[in-house]
């Protein structure tokens, strides 16, 4: 008997210090580098789940490639009294499109999804129809959306891996960027003497040094899920954790694990020159190849990746300032991260006895004034 109680006295040892979290992790999970796309952790980050609310993310991303940010949007019957989390619209109450994703984000309207999705898509199952395709355009493999706004529905799931895909497609918008990072807001509130306050439900906005967003889910079927970003030494992350008890904690491990062991790396700055090609039959005999924007990748902080150029040996003249003569990659161990254009600086057009003499001309001295 004595034996036995010391065998549990030291199990109960052990219980007490492993970490608060274990056996908490998320069913799945990933982190990725907003710029490439370059997956820096993934845990079955390939299953179909229900998401929850972070069906959203897709539903504002639409309604802002789609919709007017002051177009009034109406709440129609269907988005009166949707359940769940609510902003509390009253039939026929009309706010900004701006207003009503401020309303979607923060406080995770349910109603506000109805009344976005009817207003861009006529009927919430075309609106549907359309986030689906959508998410399809941005490589999603094995995602449908039945519903605006991820209340339990037959057939309605994603994976983390689409779900950071779709995120990663709305941070590119300075607008959803701008609504996803705020924490609080307040909207005109009809038969109120009084505004609505909207409270951002992410945490991590105010707890995590860098945090950009994005959006909480919380149903059920799904469990907690977040998907969230922050940006820290010029180095987005995007994440996702679906079916997360410790959502917030995971997220923020999740963001400490890919700041503290991956370094954004930038090869060629934007207009810097990759090479100089010679041209033949062309008023000048070589141009300029330029890259249009910042040649960079995430790498392991001991790593470097490798430069890959892809470029002809020479162009015939005709060339035409800013069109695609070439390729740059950044590759890490055989993985191409980015692909940009590389691209002439100049025009280069042929040699002919007007573009010579036009060329002298440009030389000579201007005639003095009188």
């Amino acid at each position: 008997m004595k034996k036995m109680m010391l065998c549990a006295a030291a199990l109960l040892t052990l219980l007490l210090l492993l970490p608060l979290h274990a056996g908490a992790e998320a069913r799945s999970s990933i982190l990725i580098e907003a710029e490439t796309g370059r997956v820096l952790y993934e845990n079955n980050a390939h299953e179909a789940l229900p998401m929850a609310s972070t069906t959203k993310i897709m539903t504002a991303l639409l309604a802002l490639e789609k919709g007017n940010l002051q177009d009034l949007v109406t709440a129609g019957e269907h988005a009166f009294g949707v359940p769940g989390t609510s902003i509390y619209l009253s039939p026929g109450e009309q706010l900004t499109l701006e207003q009503m994703l401020y309303g979607l984000m923060l406080a995770s309207g349910n109603d506000a999804a109805v009344a976005v999705a009817e207003h861009i898509g006529g009927s919430v199952a075309e609106f549907c129809r359309m986030m689906t395709a959508r998410a399809e355009e941005i490589g999603c493999e094995n995602t449908v959306f039945t519903t605006p706004h991820g209340l339990p529905a037959e057939g309605h799931h994603t994976t983390a891996w689409d779900l950071a895909l779709i995120t990663r497609e709305a941070m590119k918008n300075p607008v959803f960027r701008e609504i996803v990072s705020t924490q609080r807001a307040s909207l005109p509130w009809a038969g109120h003497e009084y505004s609505r306050v909207l409270n951002n439900k992410n945490k991590l906005l105010s707890a995590y040094a860098g945090a950009l967003g994005v959006k909480t889910g919380y149903t059920k079927a799904a469990g907690r899920c977040l998907v969230f970003a922050a940006e820290r030494d010029g180095m987005t992350l995007i994440g996702a954790v679906l079916n997360c008890p410790d959502w917030f904690d995971e997220a923020a491990a999740l963001l400490d694990r890919g700041f503290e062991n991956w370094q954004m790396v930038t090869i060629l700055s934007r207009g810097e020159t990759v090479r100089e090609i010679p041209v033949t039959g062309g008023v000048q005999s070589s141009v300029k190849v330029i890259v249009p924007c910042d040649v960079a990748a995430p790498v392991g902080l001991d790593a470097w990746p490798d430069l890959v150029i892809d470029l002809p040996d020479s162009l015939p003249a005709g060339i035409e300032k800013g069109r695609q003569v070439g390729a740059v990659s950044l590759q890490d161990q055989g993985e191409t991260l980015i692909t940009v254009p590389a691209v002439a600086a100049e025009n280069v057009p042929p040699r002919s006895f007007r573009a010579g003499w036009s060329r002298i001309l440009s030389f000579w001295p201007l005639l003095p004034q009188e």
